[in-house]
């Protein structure tokens, strides 16, 4: 990373460690299975790179990146030779009160600037090149809010890993060796009941987050009753080993509409890490005492995607066209 200049150059296509943004779209897309959707798919994809230069290269100091995630059935109509050793759909999550549903998606566009001008640009010139073979199934703009709060107060990210430690938490290391530089990514677009959080007072809303409202100081509750959202959101094996995953959340919202939330977006280096987060947040630890952050906060959307780094991608969607525009013997 630290050979990494973003004032100088537009960033690539598919920098996870790029700087977090100010601005961001989020857009899942299906495709369909007709050869034609298919070849314009594969085109978009080996050309992601340019297109960031082309609307980046405006503003280098807007930081225009974006990332691409692809679902685990686009992955299998594209017929690629391989496929990313952990890759399968979203789970849904049952637990004794709260669901995680699982929704489609075969393509995921994680659009970030520092100016929304230009993302809003960015998606609009892609959303061309895809055509009318994608169908739009989610697409929310988020923002940063204050000093990287969420809509219900809070400080959110303090935990994402940094310097080394970014790449050992989210890229796919020599364990997958086809897709070292890929990360596993897992979105859900939450919605808050905000008048029933602001019932609830400050001291027990820092319980239920894990962190004070004002400093963002971490509460140690190992010896609580009931753990809060930050200790079921972390992650030790049995040897005593954390696992970090990289989160880019954002809010959103609508106020006419009394729509607000969260957009979840996770990087990480394995897949089973975040669905093991999920498991404890909406099952309990122990069982039944789920995170309470959920009796404010509704998922709706839950999809599970791959991100190769960018030359995978470039070698993966190049091969695909070719397969697909081959002459039938």
């Amino acid at each position: 990373m630290s050979k990494k200049n973003w004032d100088r150059v537009p960033i690539d296509a598919q920098s996870i460690d790029a700087p977090l943004s100010r601005a961001a779209i989020f857009l899942v897309v299906t495709v369909a299975s007709e050869l034609t959707a298919l070849t314009k798919v594969c085109l978009a994809l080996d050309g992601l790179d340019d297109l960031v230069k082309t609307v980046g290269f405006r503003d280098l100091s807007a930081r225009l990146s974006c990332i691409v995630g692809i679902g685990w059935s686009l992955w299998d109509r594209l017929h690629f030779d391989r496929q990313p050793l952990e890759l399968r759909p979203f789970a849904p999550i049952k637990g004794a009160v709260h669901a995680a549903p699982s929704t489609p998606g075969d393509l995921l566009f994680h659009i970030r600037s520092e100016r929304p001008d230009l993302c809003f640009e960015f998606e609009r010139i892609l959303l061309d090149s895809l055509g009318t073979g994608v169908t739009v199934v989610d697409e929310v703009s988020g923002f940063r809010y204050f000093d990287a709060r969420d809509l219900l107060g809070f400080v959110d990210g303090t935990a994402n890993p940094t310097s080394l430690d970014l790449p050992a938490s989210a890229l796919v290391g020599d364990e997958d060796a086809d897709f070292v530089g890929g990360s596993y990514v897992v979105v859900q677009k939450y919605l808050h009941d905000l008048s029933a959080w602001a019932k609830i007072p400050t001291p027990l809303q820092e319980e239920i987050i894990g962190r004070t409202k004002i400093d963002n100081i971490e509460i140690d509750d190992d010896d609580a009753p009931r753990k809060s959202h930050k200790s079921l959101a972390t992650i030790v094996d049995a040897g005593g080993n954390e696992y970090d995953i990289l989160r880019d959340n954002m809010p959103f919202g609508r106020p006419g509409q009394r729509e607000f939330g969260t957009y979840f977006i996770g990087y990480s280096r394995y897949l089973w890490v975040i669905e093991k987060m999920l498991q404890r947040m909406y099952v309990g630890d122990p069982p039944g005492a789920y995170d309470r952050l959920l009796d404010f906060s509704i998922p709706h959307t839950g999809t599970t995607f791959f991100a190769p780094s960018r030359p995978t991608l470039q070698k993966l969607a190049q091969a695909a066209q070719a397969k697909l525009t081959a002459p039938t013997p």
